[in-house]
């Protein structure tokens, strides 16, 4: 039962990925969290996880994470099919008031909770890919999914793409509510990495080190770049070991100078690293819905070359915070980032409007709308404007 108007909502927020390693969509969680608890709201993230989580007083483990290669990138999910009696154990004690699914329809985690959730449902869409018991025979099968979908009582899209693909399985009206963007640790005025500002020009790409990410086709135009520009540097920034090893073969197989792999950083240094760069690169190929990196970097104040896709478009105007090439083509992407590289007026000009356009997608306004819709889904903001009309009438007795 839903507690009475004013009082601290209890959310469950529920994520089918690896809460041990950190990627969008559970990276969107835990912000989410971070917000709505900062809010005065009891909140707890409901995750499966690969090894423990040591002093996260408001996660809680539901189901062993594994890695399964998928299409150019790798999905990390329970795929256990005795999660029930876990997760009613986690719903008597906890008395959720609300649950929020993102991607609803994955197993296993969000697909069983579907079935069990006590409250009501909200589910965030995040992908503009394909679901994978397309690519493999899950337990999740269509014929399911069509029996739960409609426990799915708001639906919520992280940008059109999202909204457009998830329709195709889930029918009905949906709410845009972007990703945000946490304005505390990526802002204009963050010190740049010093080792890096040796006069040199600094092209950076930030992601998993996967085919989809692109990474192969940065390399291929930072090779056309350095013949231009010999004073420039790439910093690859991601985790990724199977792809690092390749992408440094190729690397000095080819003999490309000044490509510098770092792995995985810290969140404190990551604003650091766009700081440092003179332009920042997303040269992915499909499958992003909408494009937080691309934000990080506008955040700081950096100039941005990204591909052409649908996700991207939603968050960058071509010739504004940077600009936007064909997928899976080396050459319009080196000579895009030459254009930047070659004109200062340019790279300051974009990196203005991008900490403009990132003001937009600060948390505390995502976070405030996610949380309005919310009310909405419980029945309260009726309920909230009769109070609020009552109070009025009696100040003007």
């Amino acid at each position: 039962m839903v507690r009475g108007v004013g009082s601290i909502v209890k959310i469950a927020l529920v994520s089918p990925y690896d809460f041990a390693y950190p990627g969008g969509v559970v990276n969107h969680i835990v912000a989410l969290e971070k917000h709505l608890t900062k809010m005065g709201h009891e909140v707890k993230i409901i995750a499966p996880t690969s090894r423990p989580i040591e002093n996260y007083d408001s996660f809680i483990k539901i189901g062993k994470a594994r890695p399964f290669p998928v299409k150019g990138t790798t999905l990390r999910i329970s795929t256990s099919l005795r999660l029930s009696s876990r997760i009613d154990k986690v719903l008597e004690k906890e008395k959720f008031d609300i649950f929020h699914l993102h991607e609803p329809c994955m197993p296993m985690v969000c697909s069983t909770m579907l079935k069990f959730a006590d409250a009501p449902i909200v589910g965030t869409f995040h992908a503009s890919g394909v679901i994978p018991n397309y690519y493999f025979g899950w337990p999740v099968t269509t014929y399911k999914l069509k029996r739960r979908r409609h426990r799915i009582v708001g639906k919520i899209a992280v940008s059109k793409p999202a909204m457009e693909y998830a329709k195709k399985y889930v029918p009905g009206d949906y709410r845009i509510i972007p990703n945000g963007i946490d304005l505390d640790y990526f802002h204009p005025d963050v010190k740049p990495i010093e080792k890096f500002l040796d006069g040199k020009l600094n092209i950076l790409f930030v992601g998993r080190l996967e085919k989809r990410k692109g990474l192969k086709y940065l390399i291929d135009a930072y090779k056309i770049i350095k013949k231009n520009h010999p004073n420039s540097r790439l910093i690859v920034i991601g985790p990724g070991i199977r792809f690092r090893k390749k992408y440094e073969n190729k690397v000095r197989r080819e003999n490309i100078e000044d490509v510098v792999f770092l792995g995985k950083v810290s969140l404190d240094d990551l604003p650091r690293y766009y700081k440092t760069a003179d332009v920042y690169c997303s040269p992915a190929v499909s499958g992003e819905s909408f494009g937080i990196v691309l934000l990080e970097a506008m955040a700081v104040g950096t100039p941005i070359v990204a591909t052409d896709i649908s996700g991207y478009r939603t968050v960058l105007t071509d010739g504004k915070e940077g600009l936007l090439v064909r997928p899976r083509k080396s050459k319009p992407l080196a000579e895009a980032i030459s254009r930047i590289l070659s004109d200062k007026e340019l790279r300051l000009g974009m990196g203005a409007n991008g900490i403009i356009t990132s003001q937009q997608y600060d948390w505390n306004k995502v976070a405030g709308c996610v949380y309005e819709y919310y009310l909405e889904v419980l029945g309260k903001r009726n309920v909230i404007d009769a109070a609020d009309d009552e109070e009025k009438s009696e100040v003007l007795v």
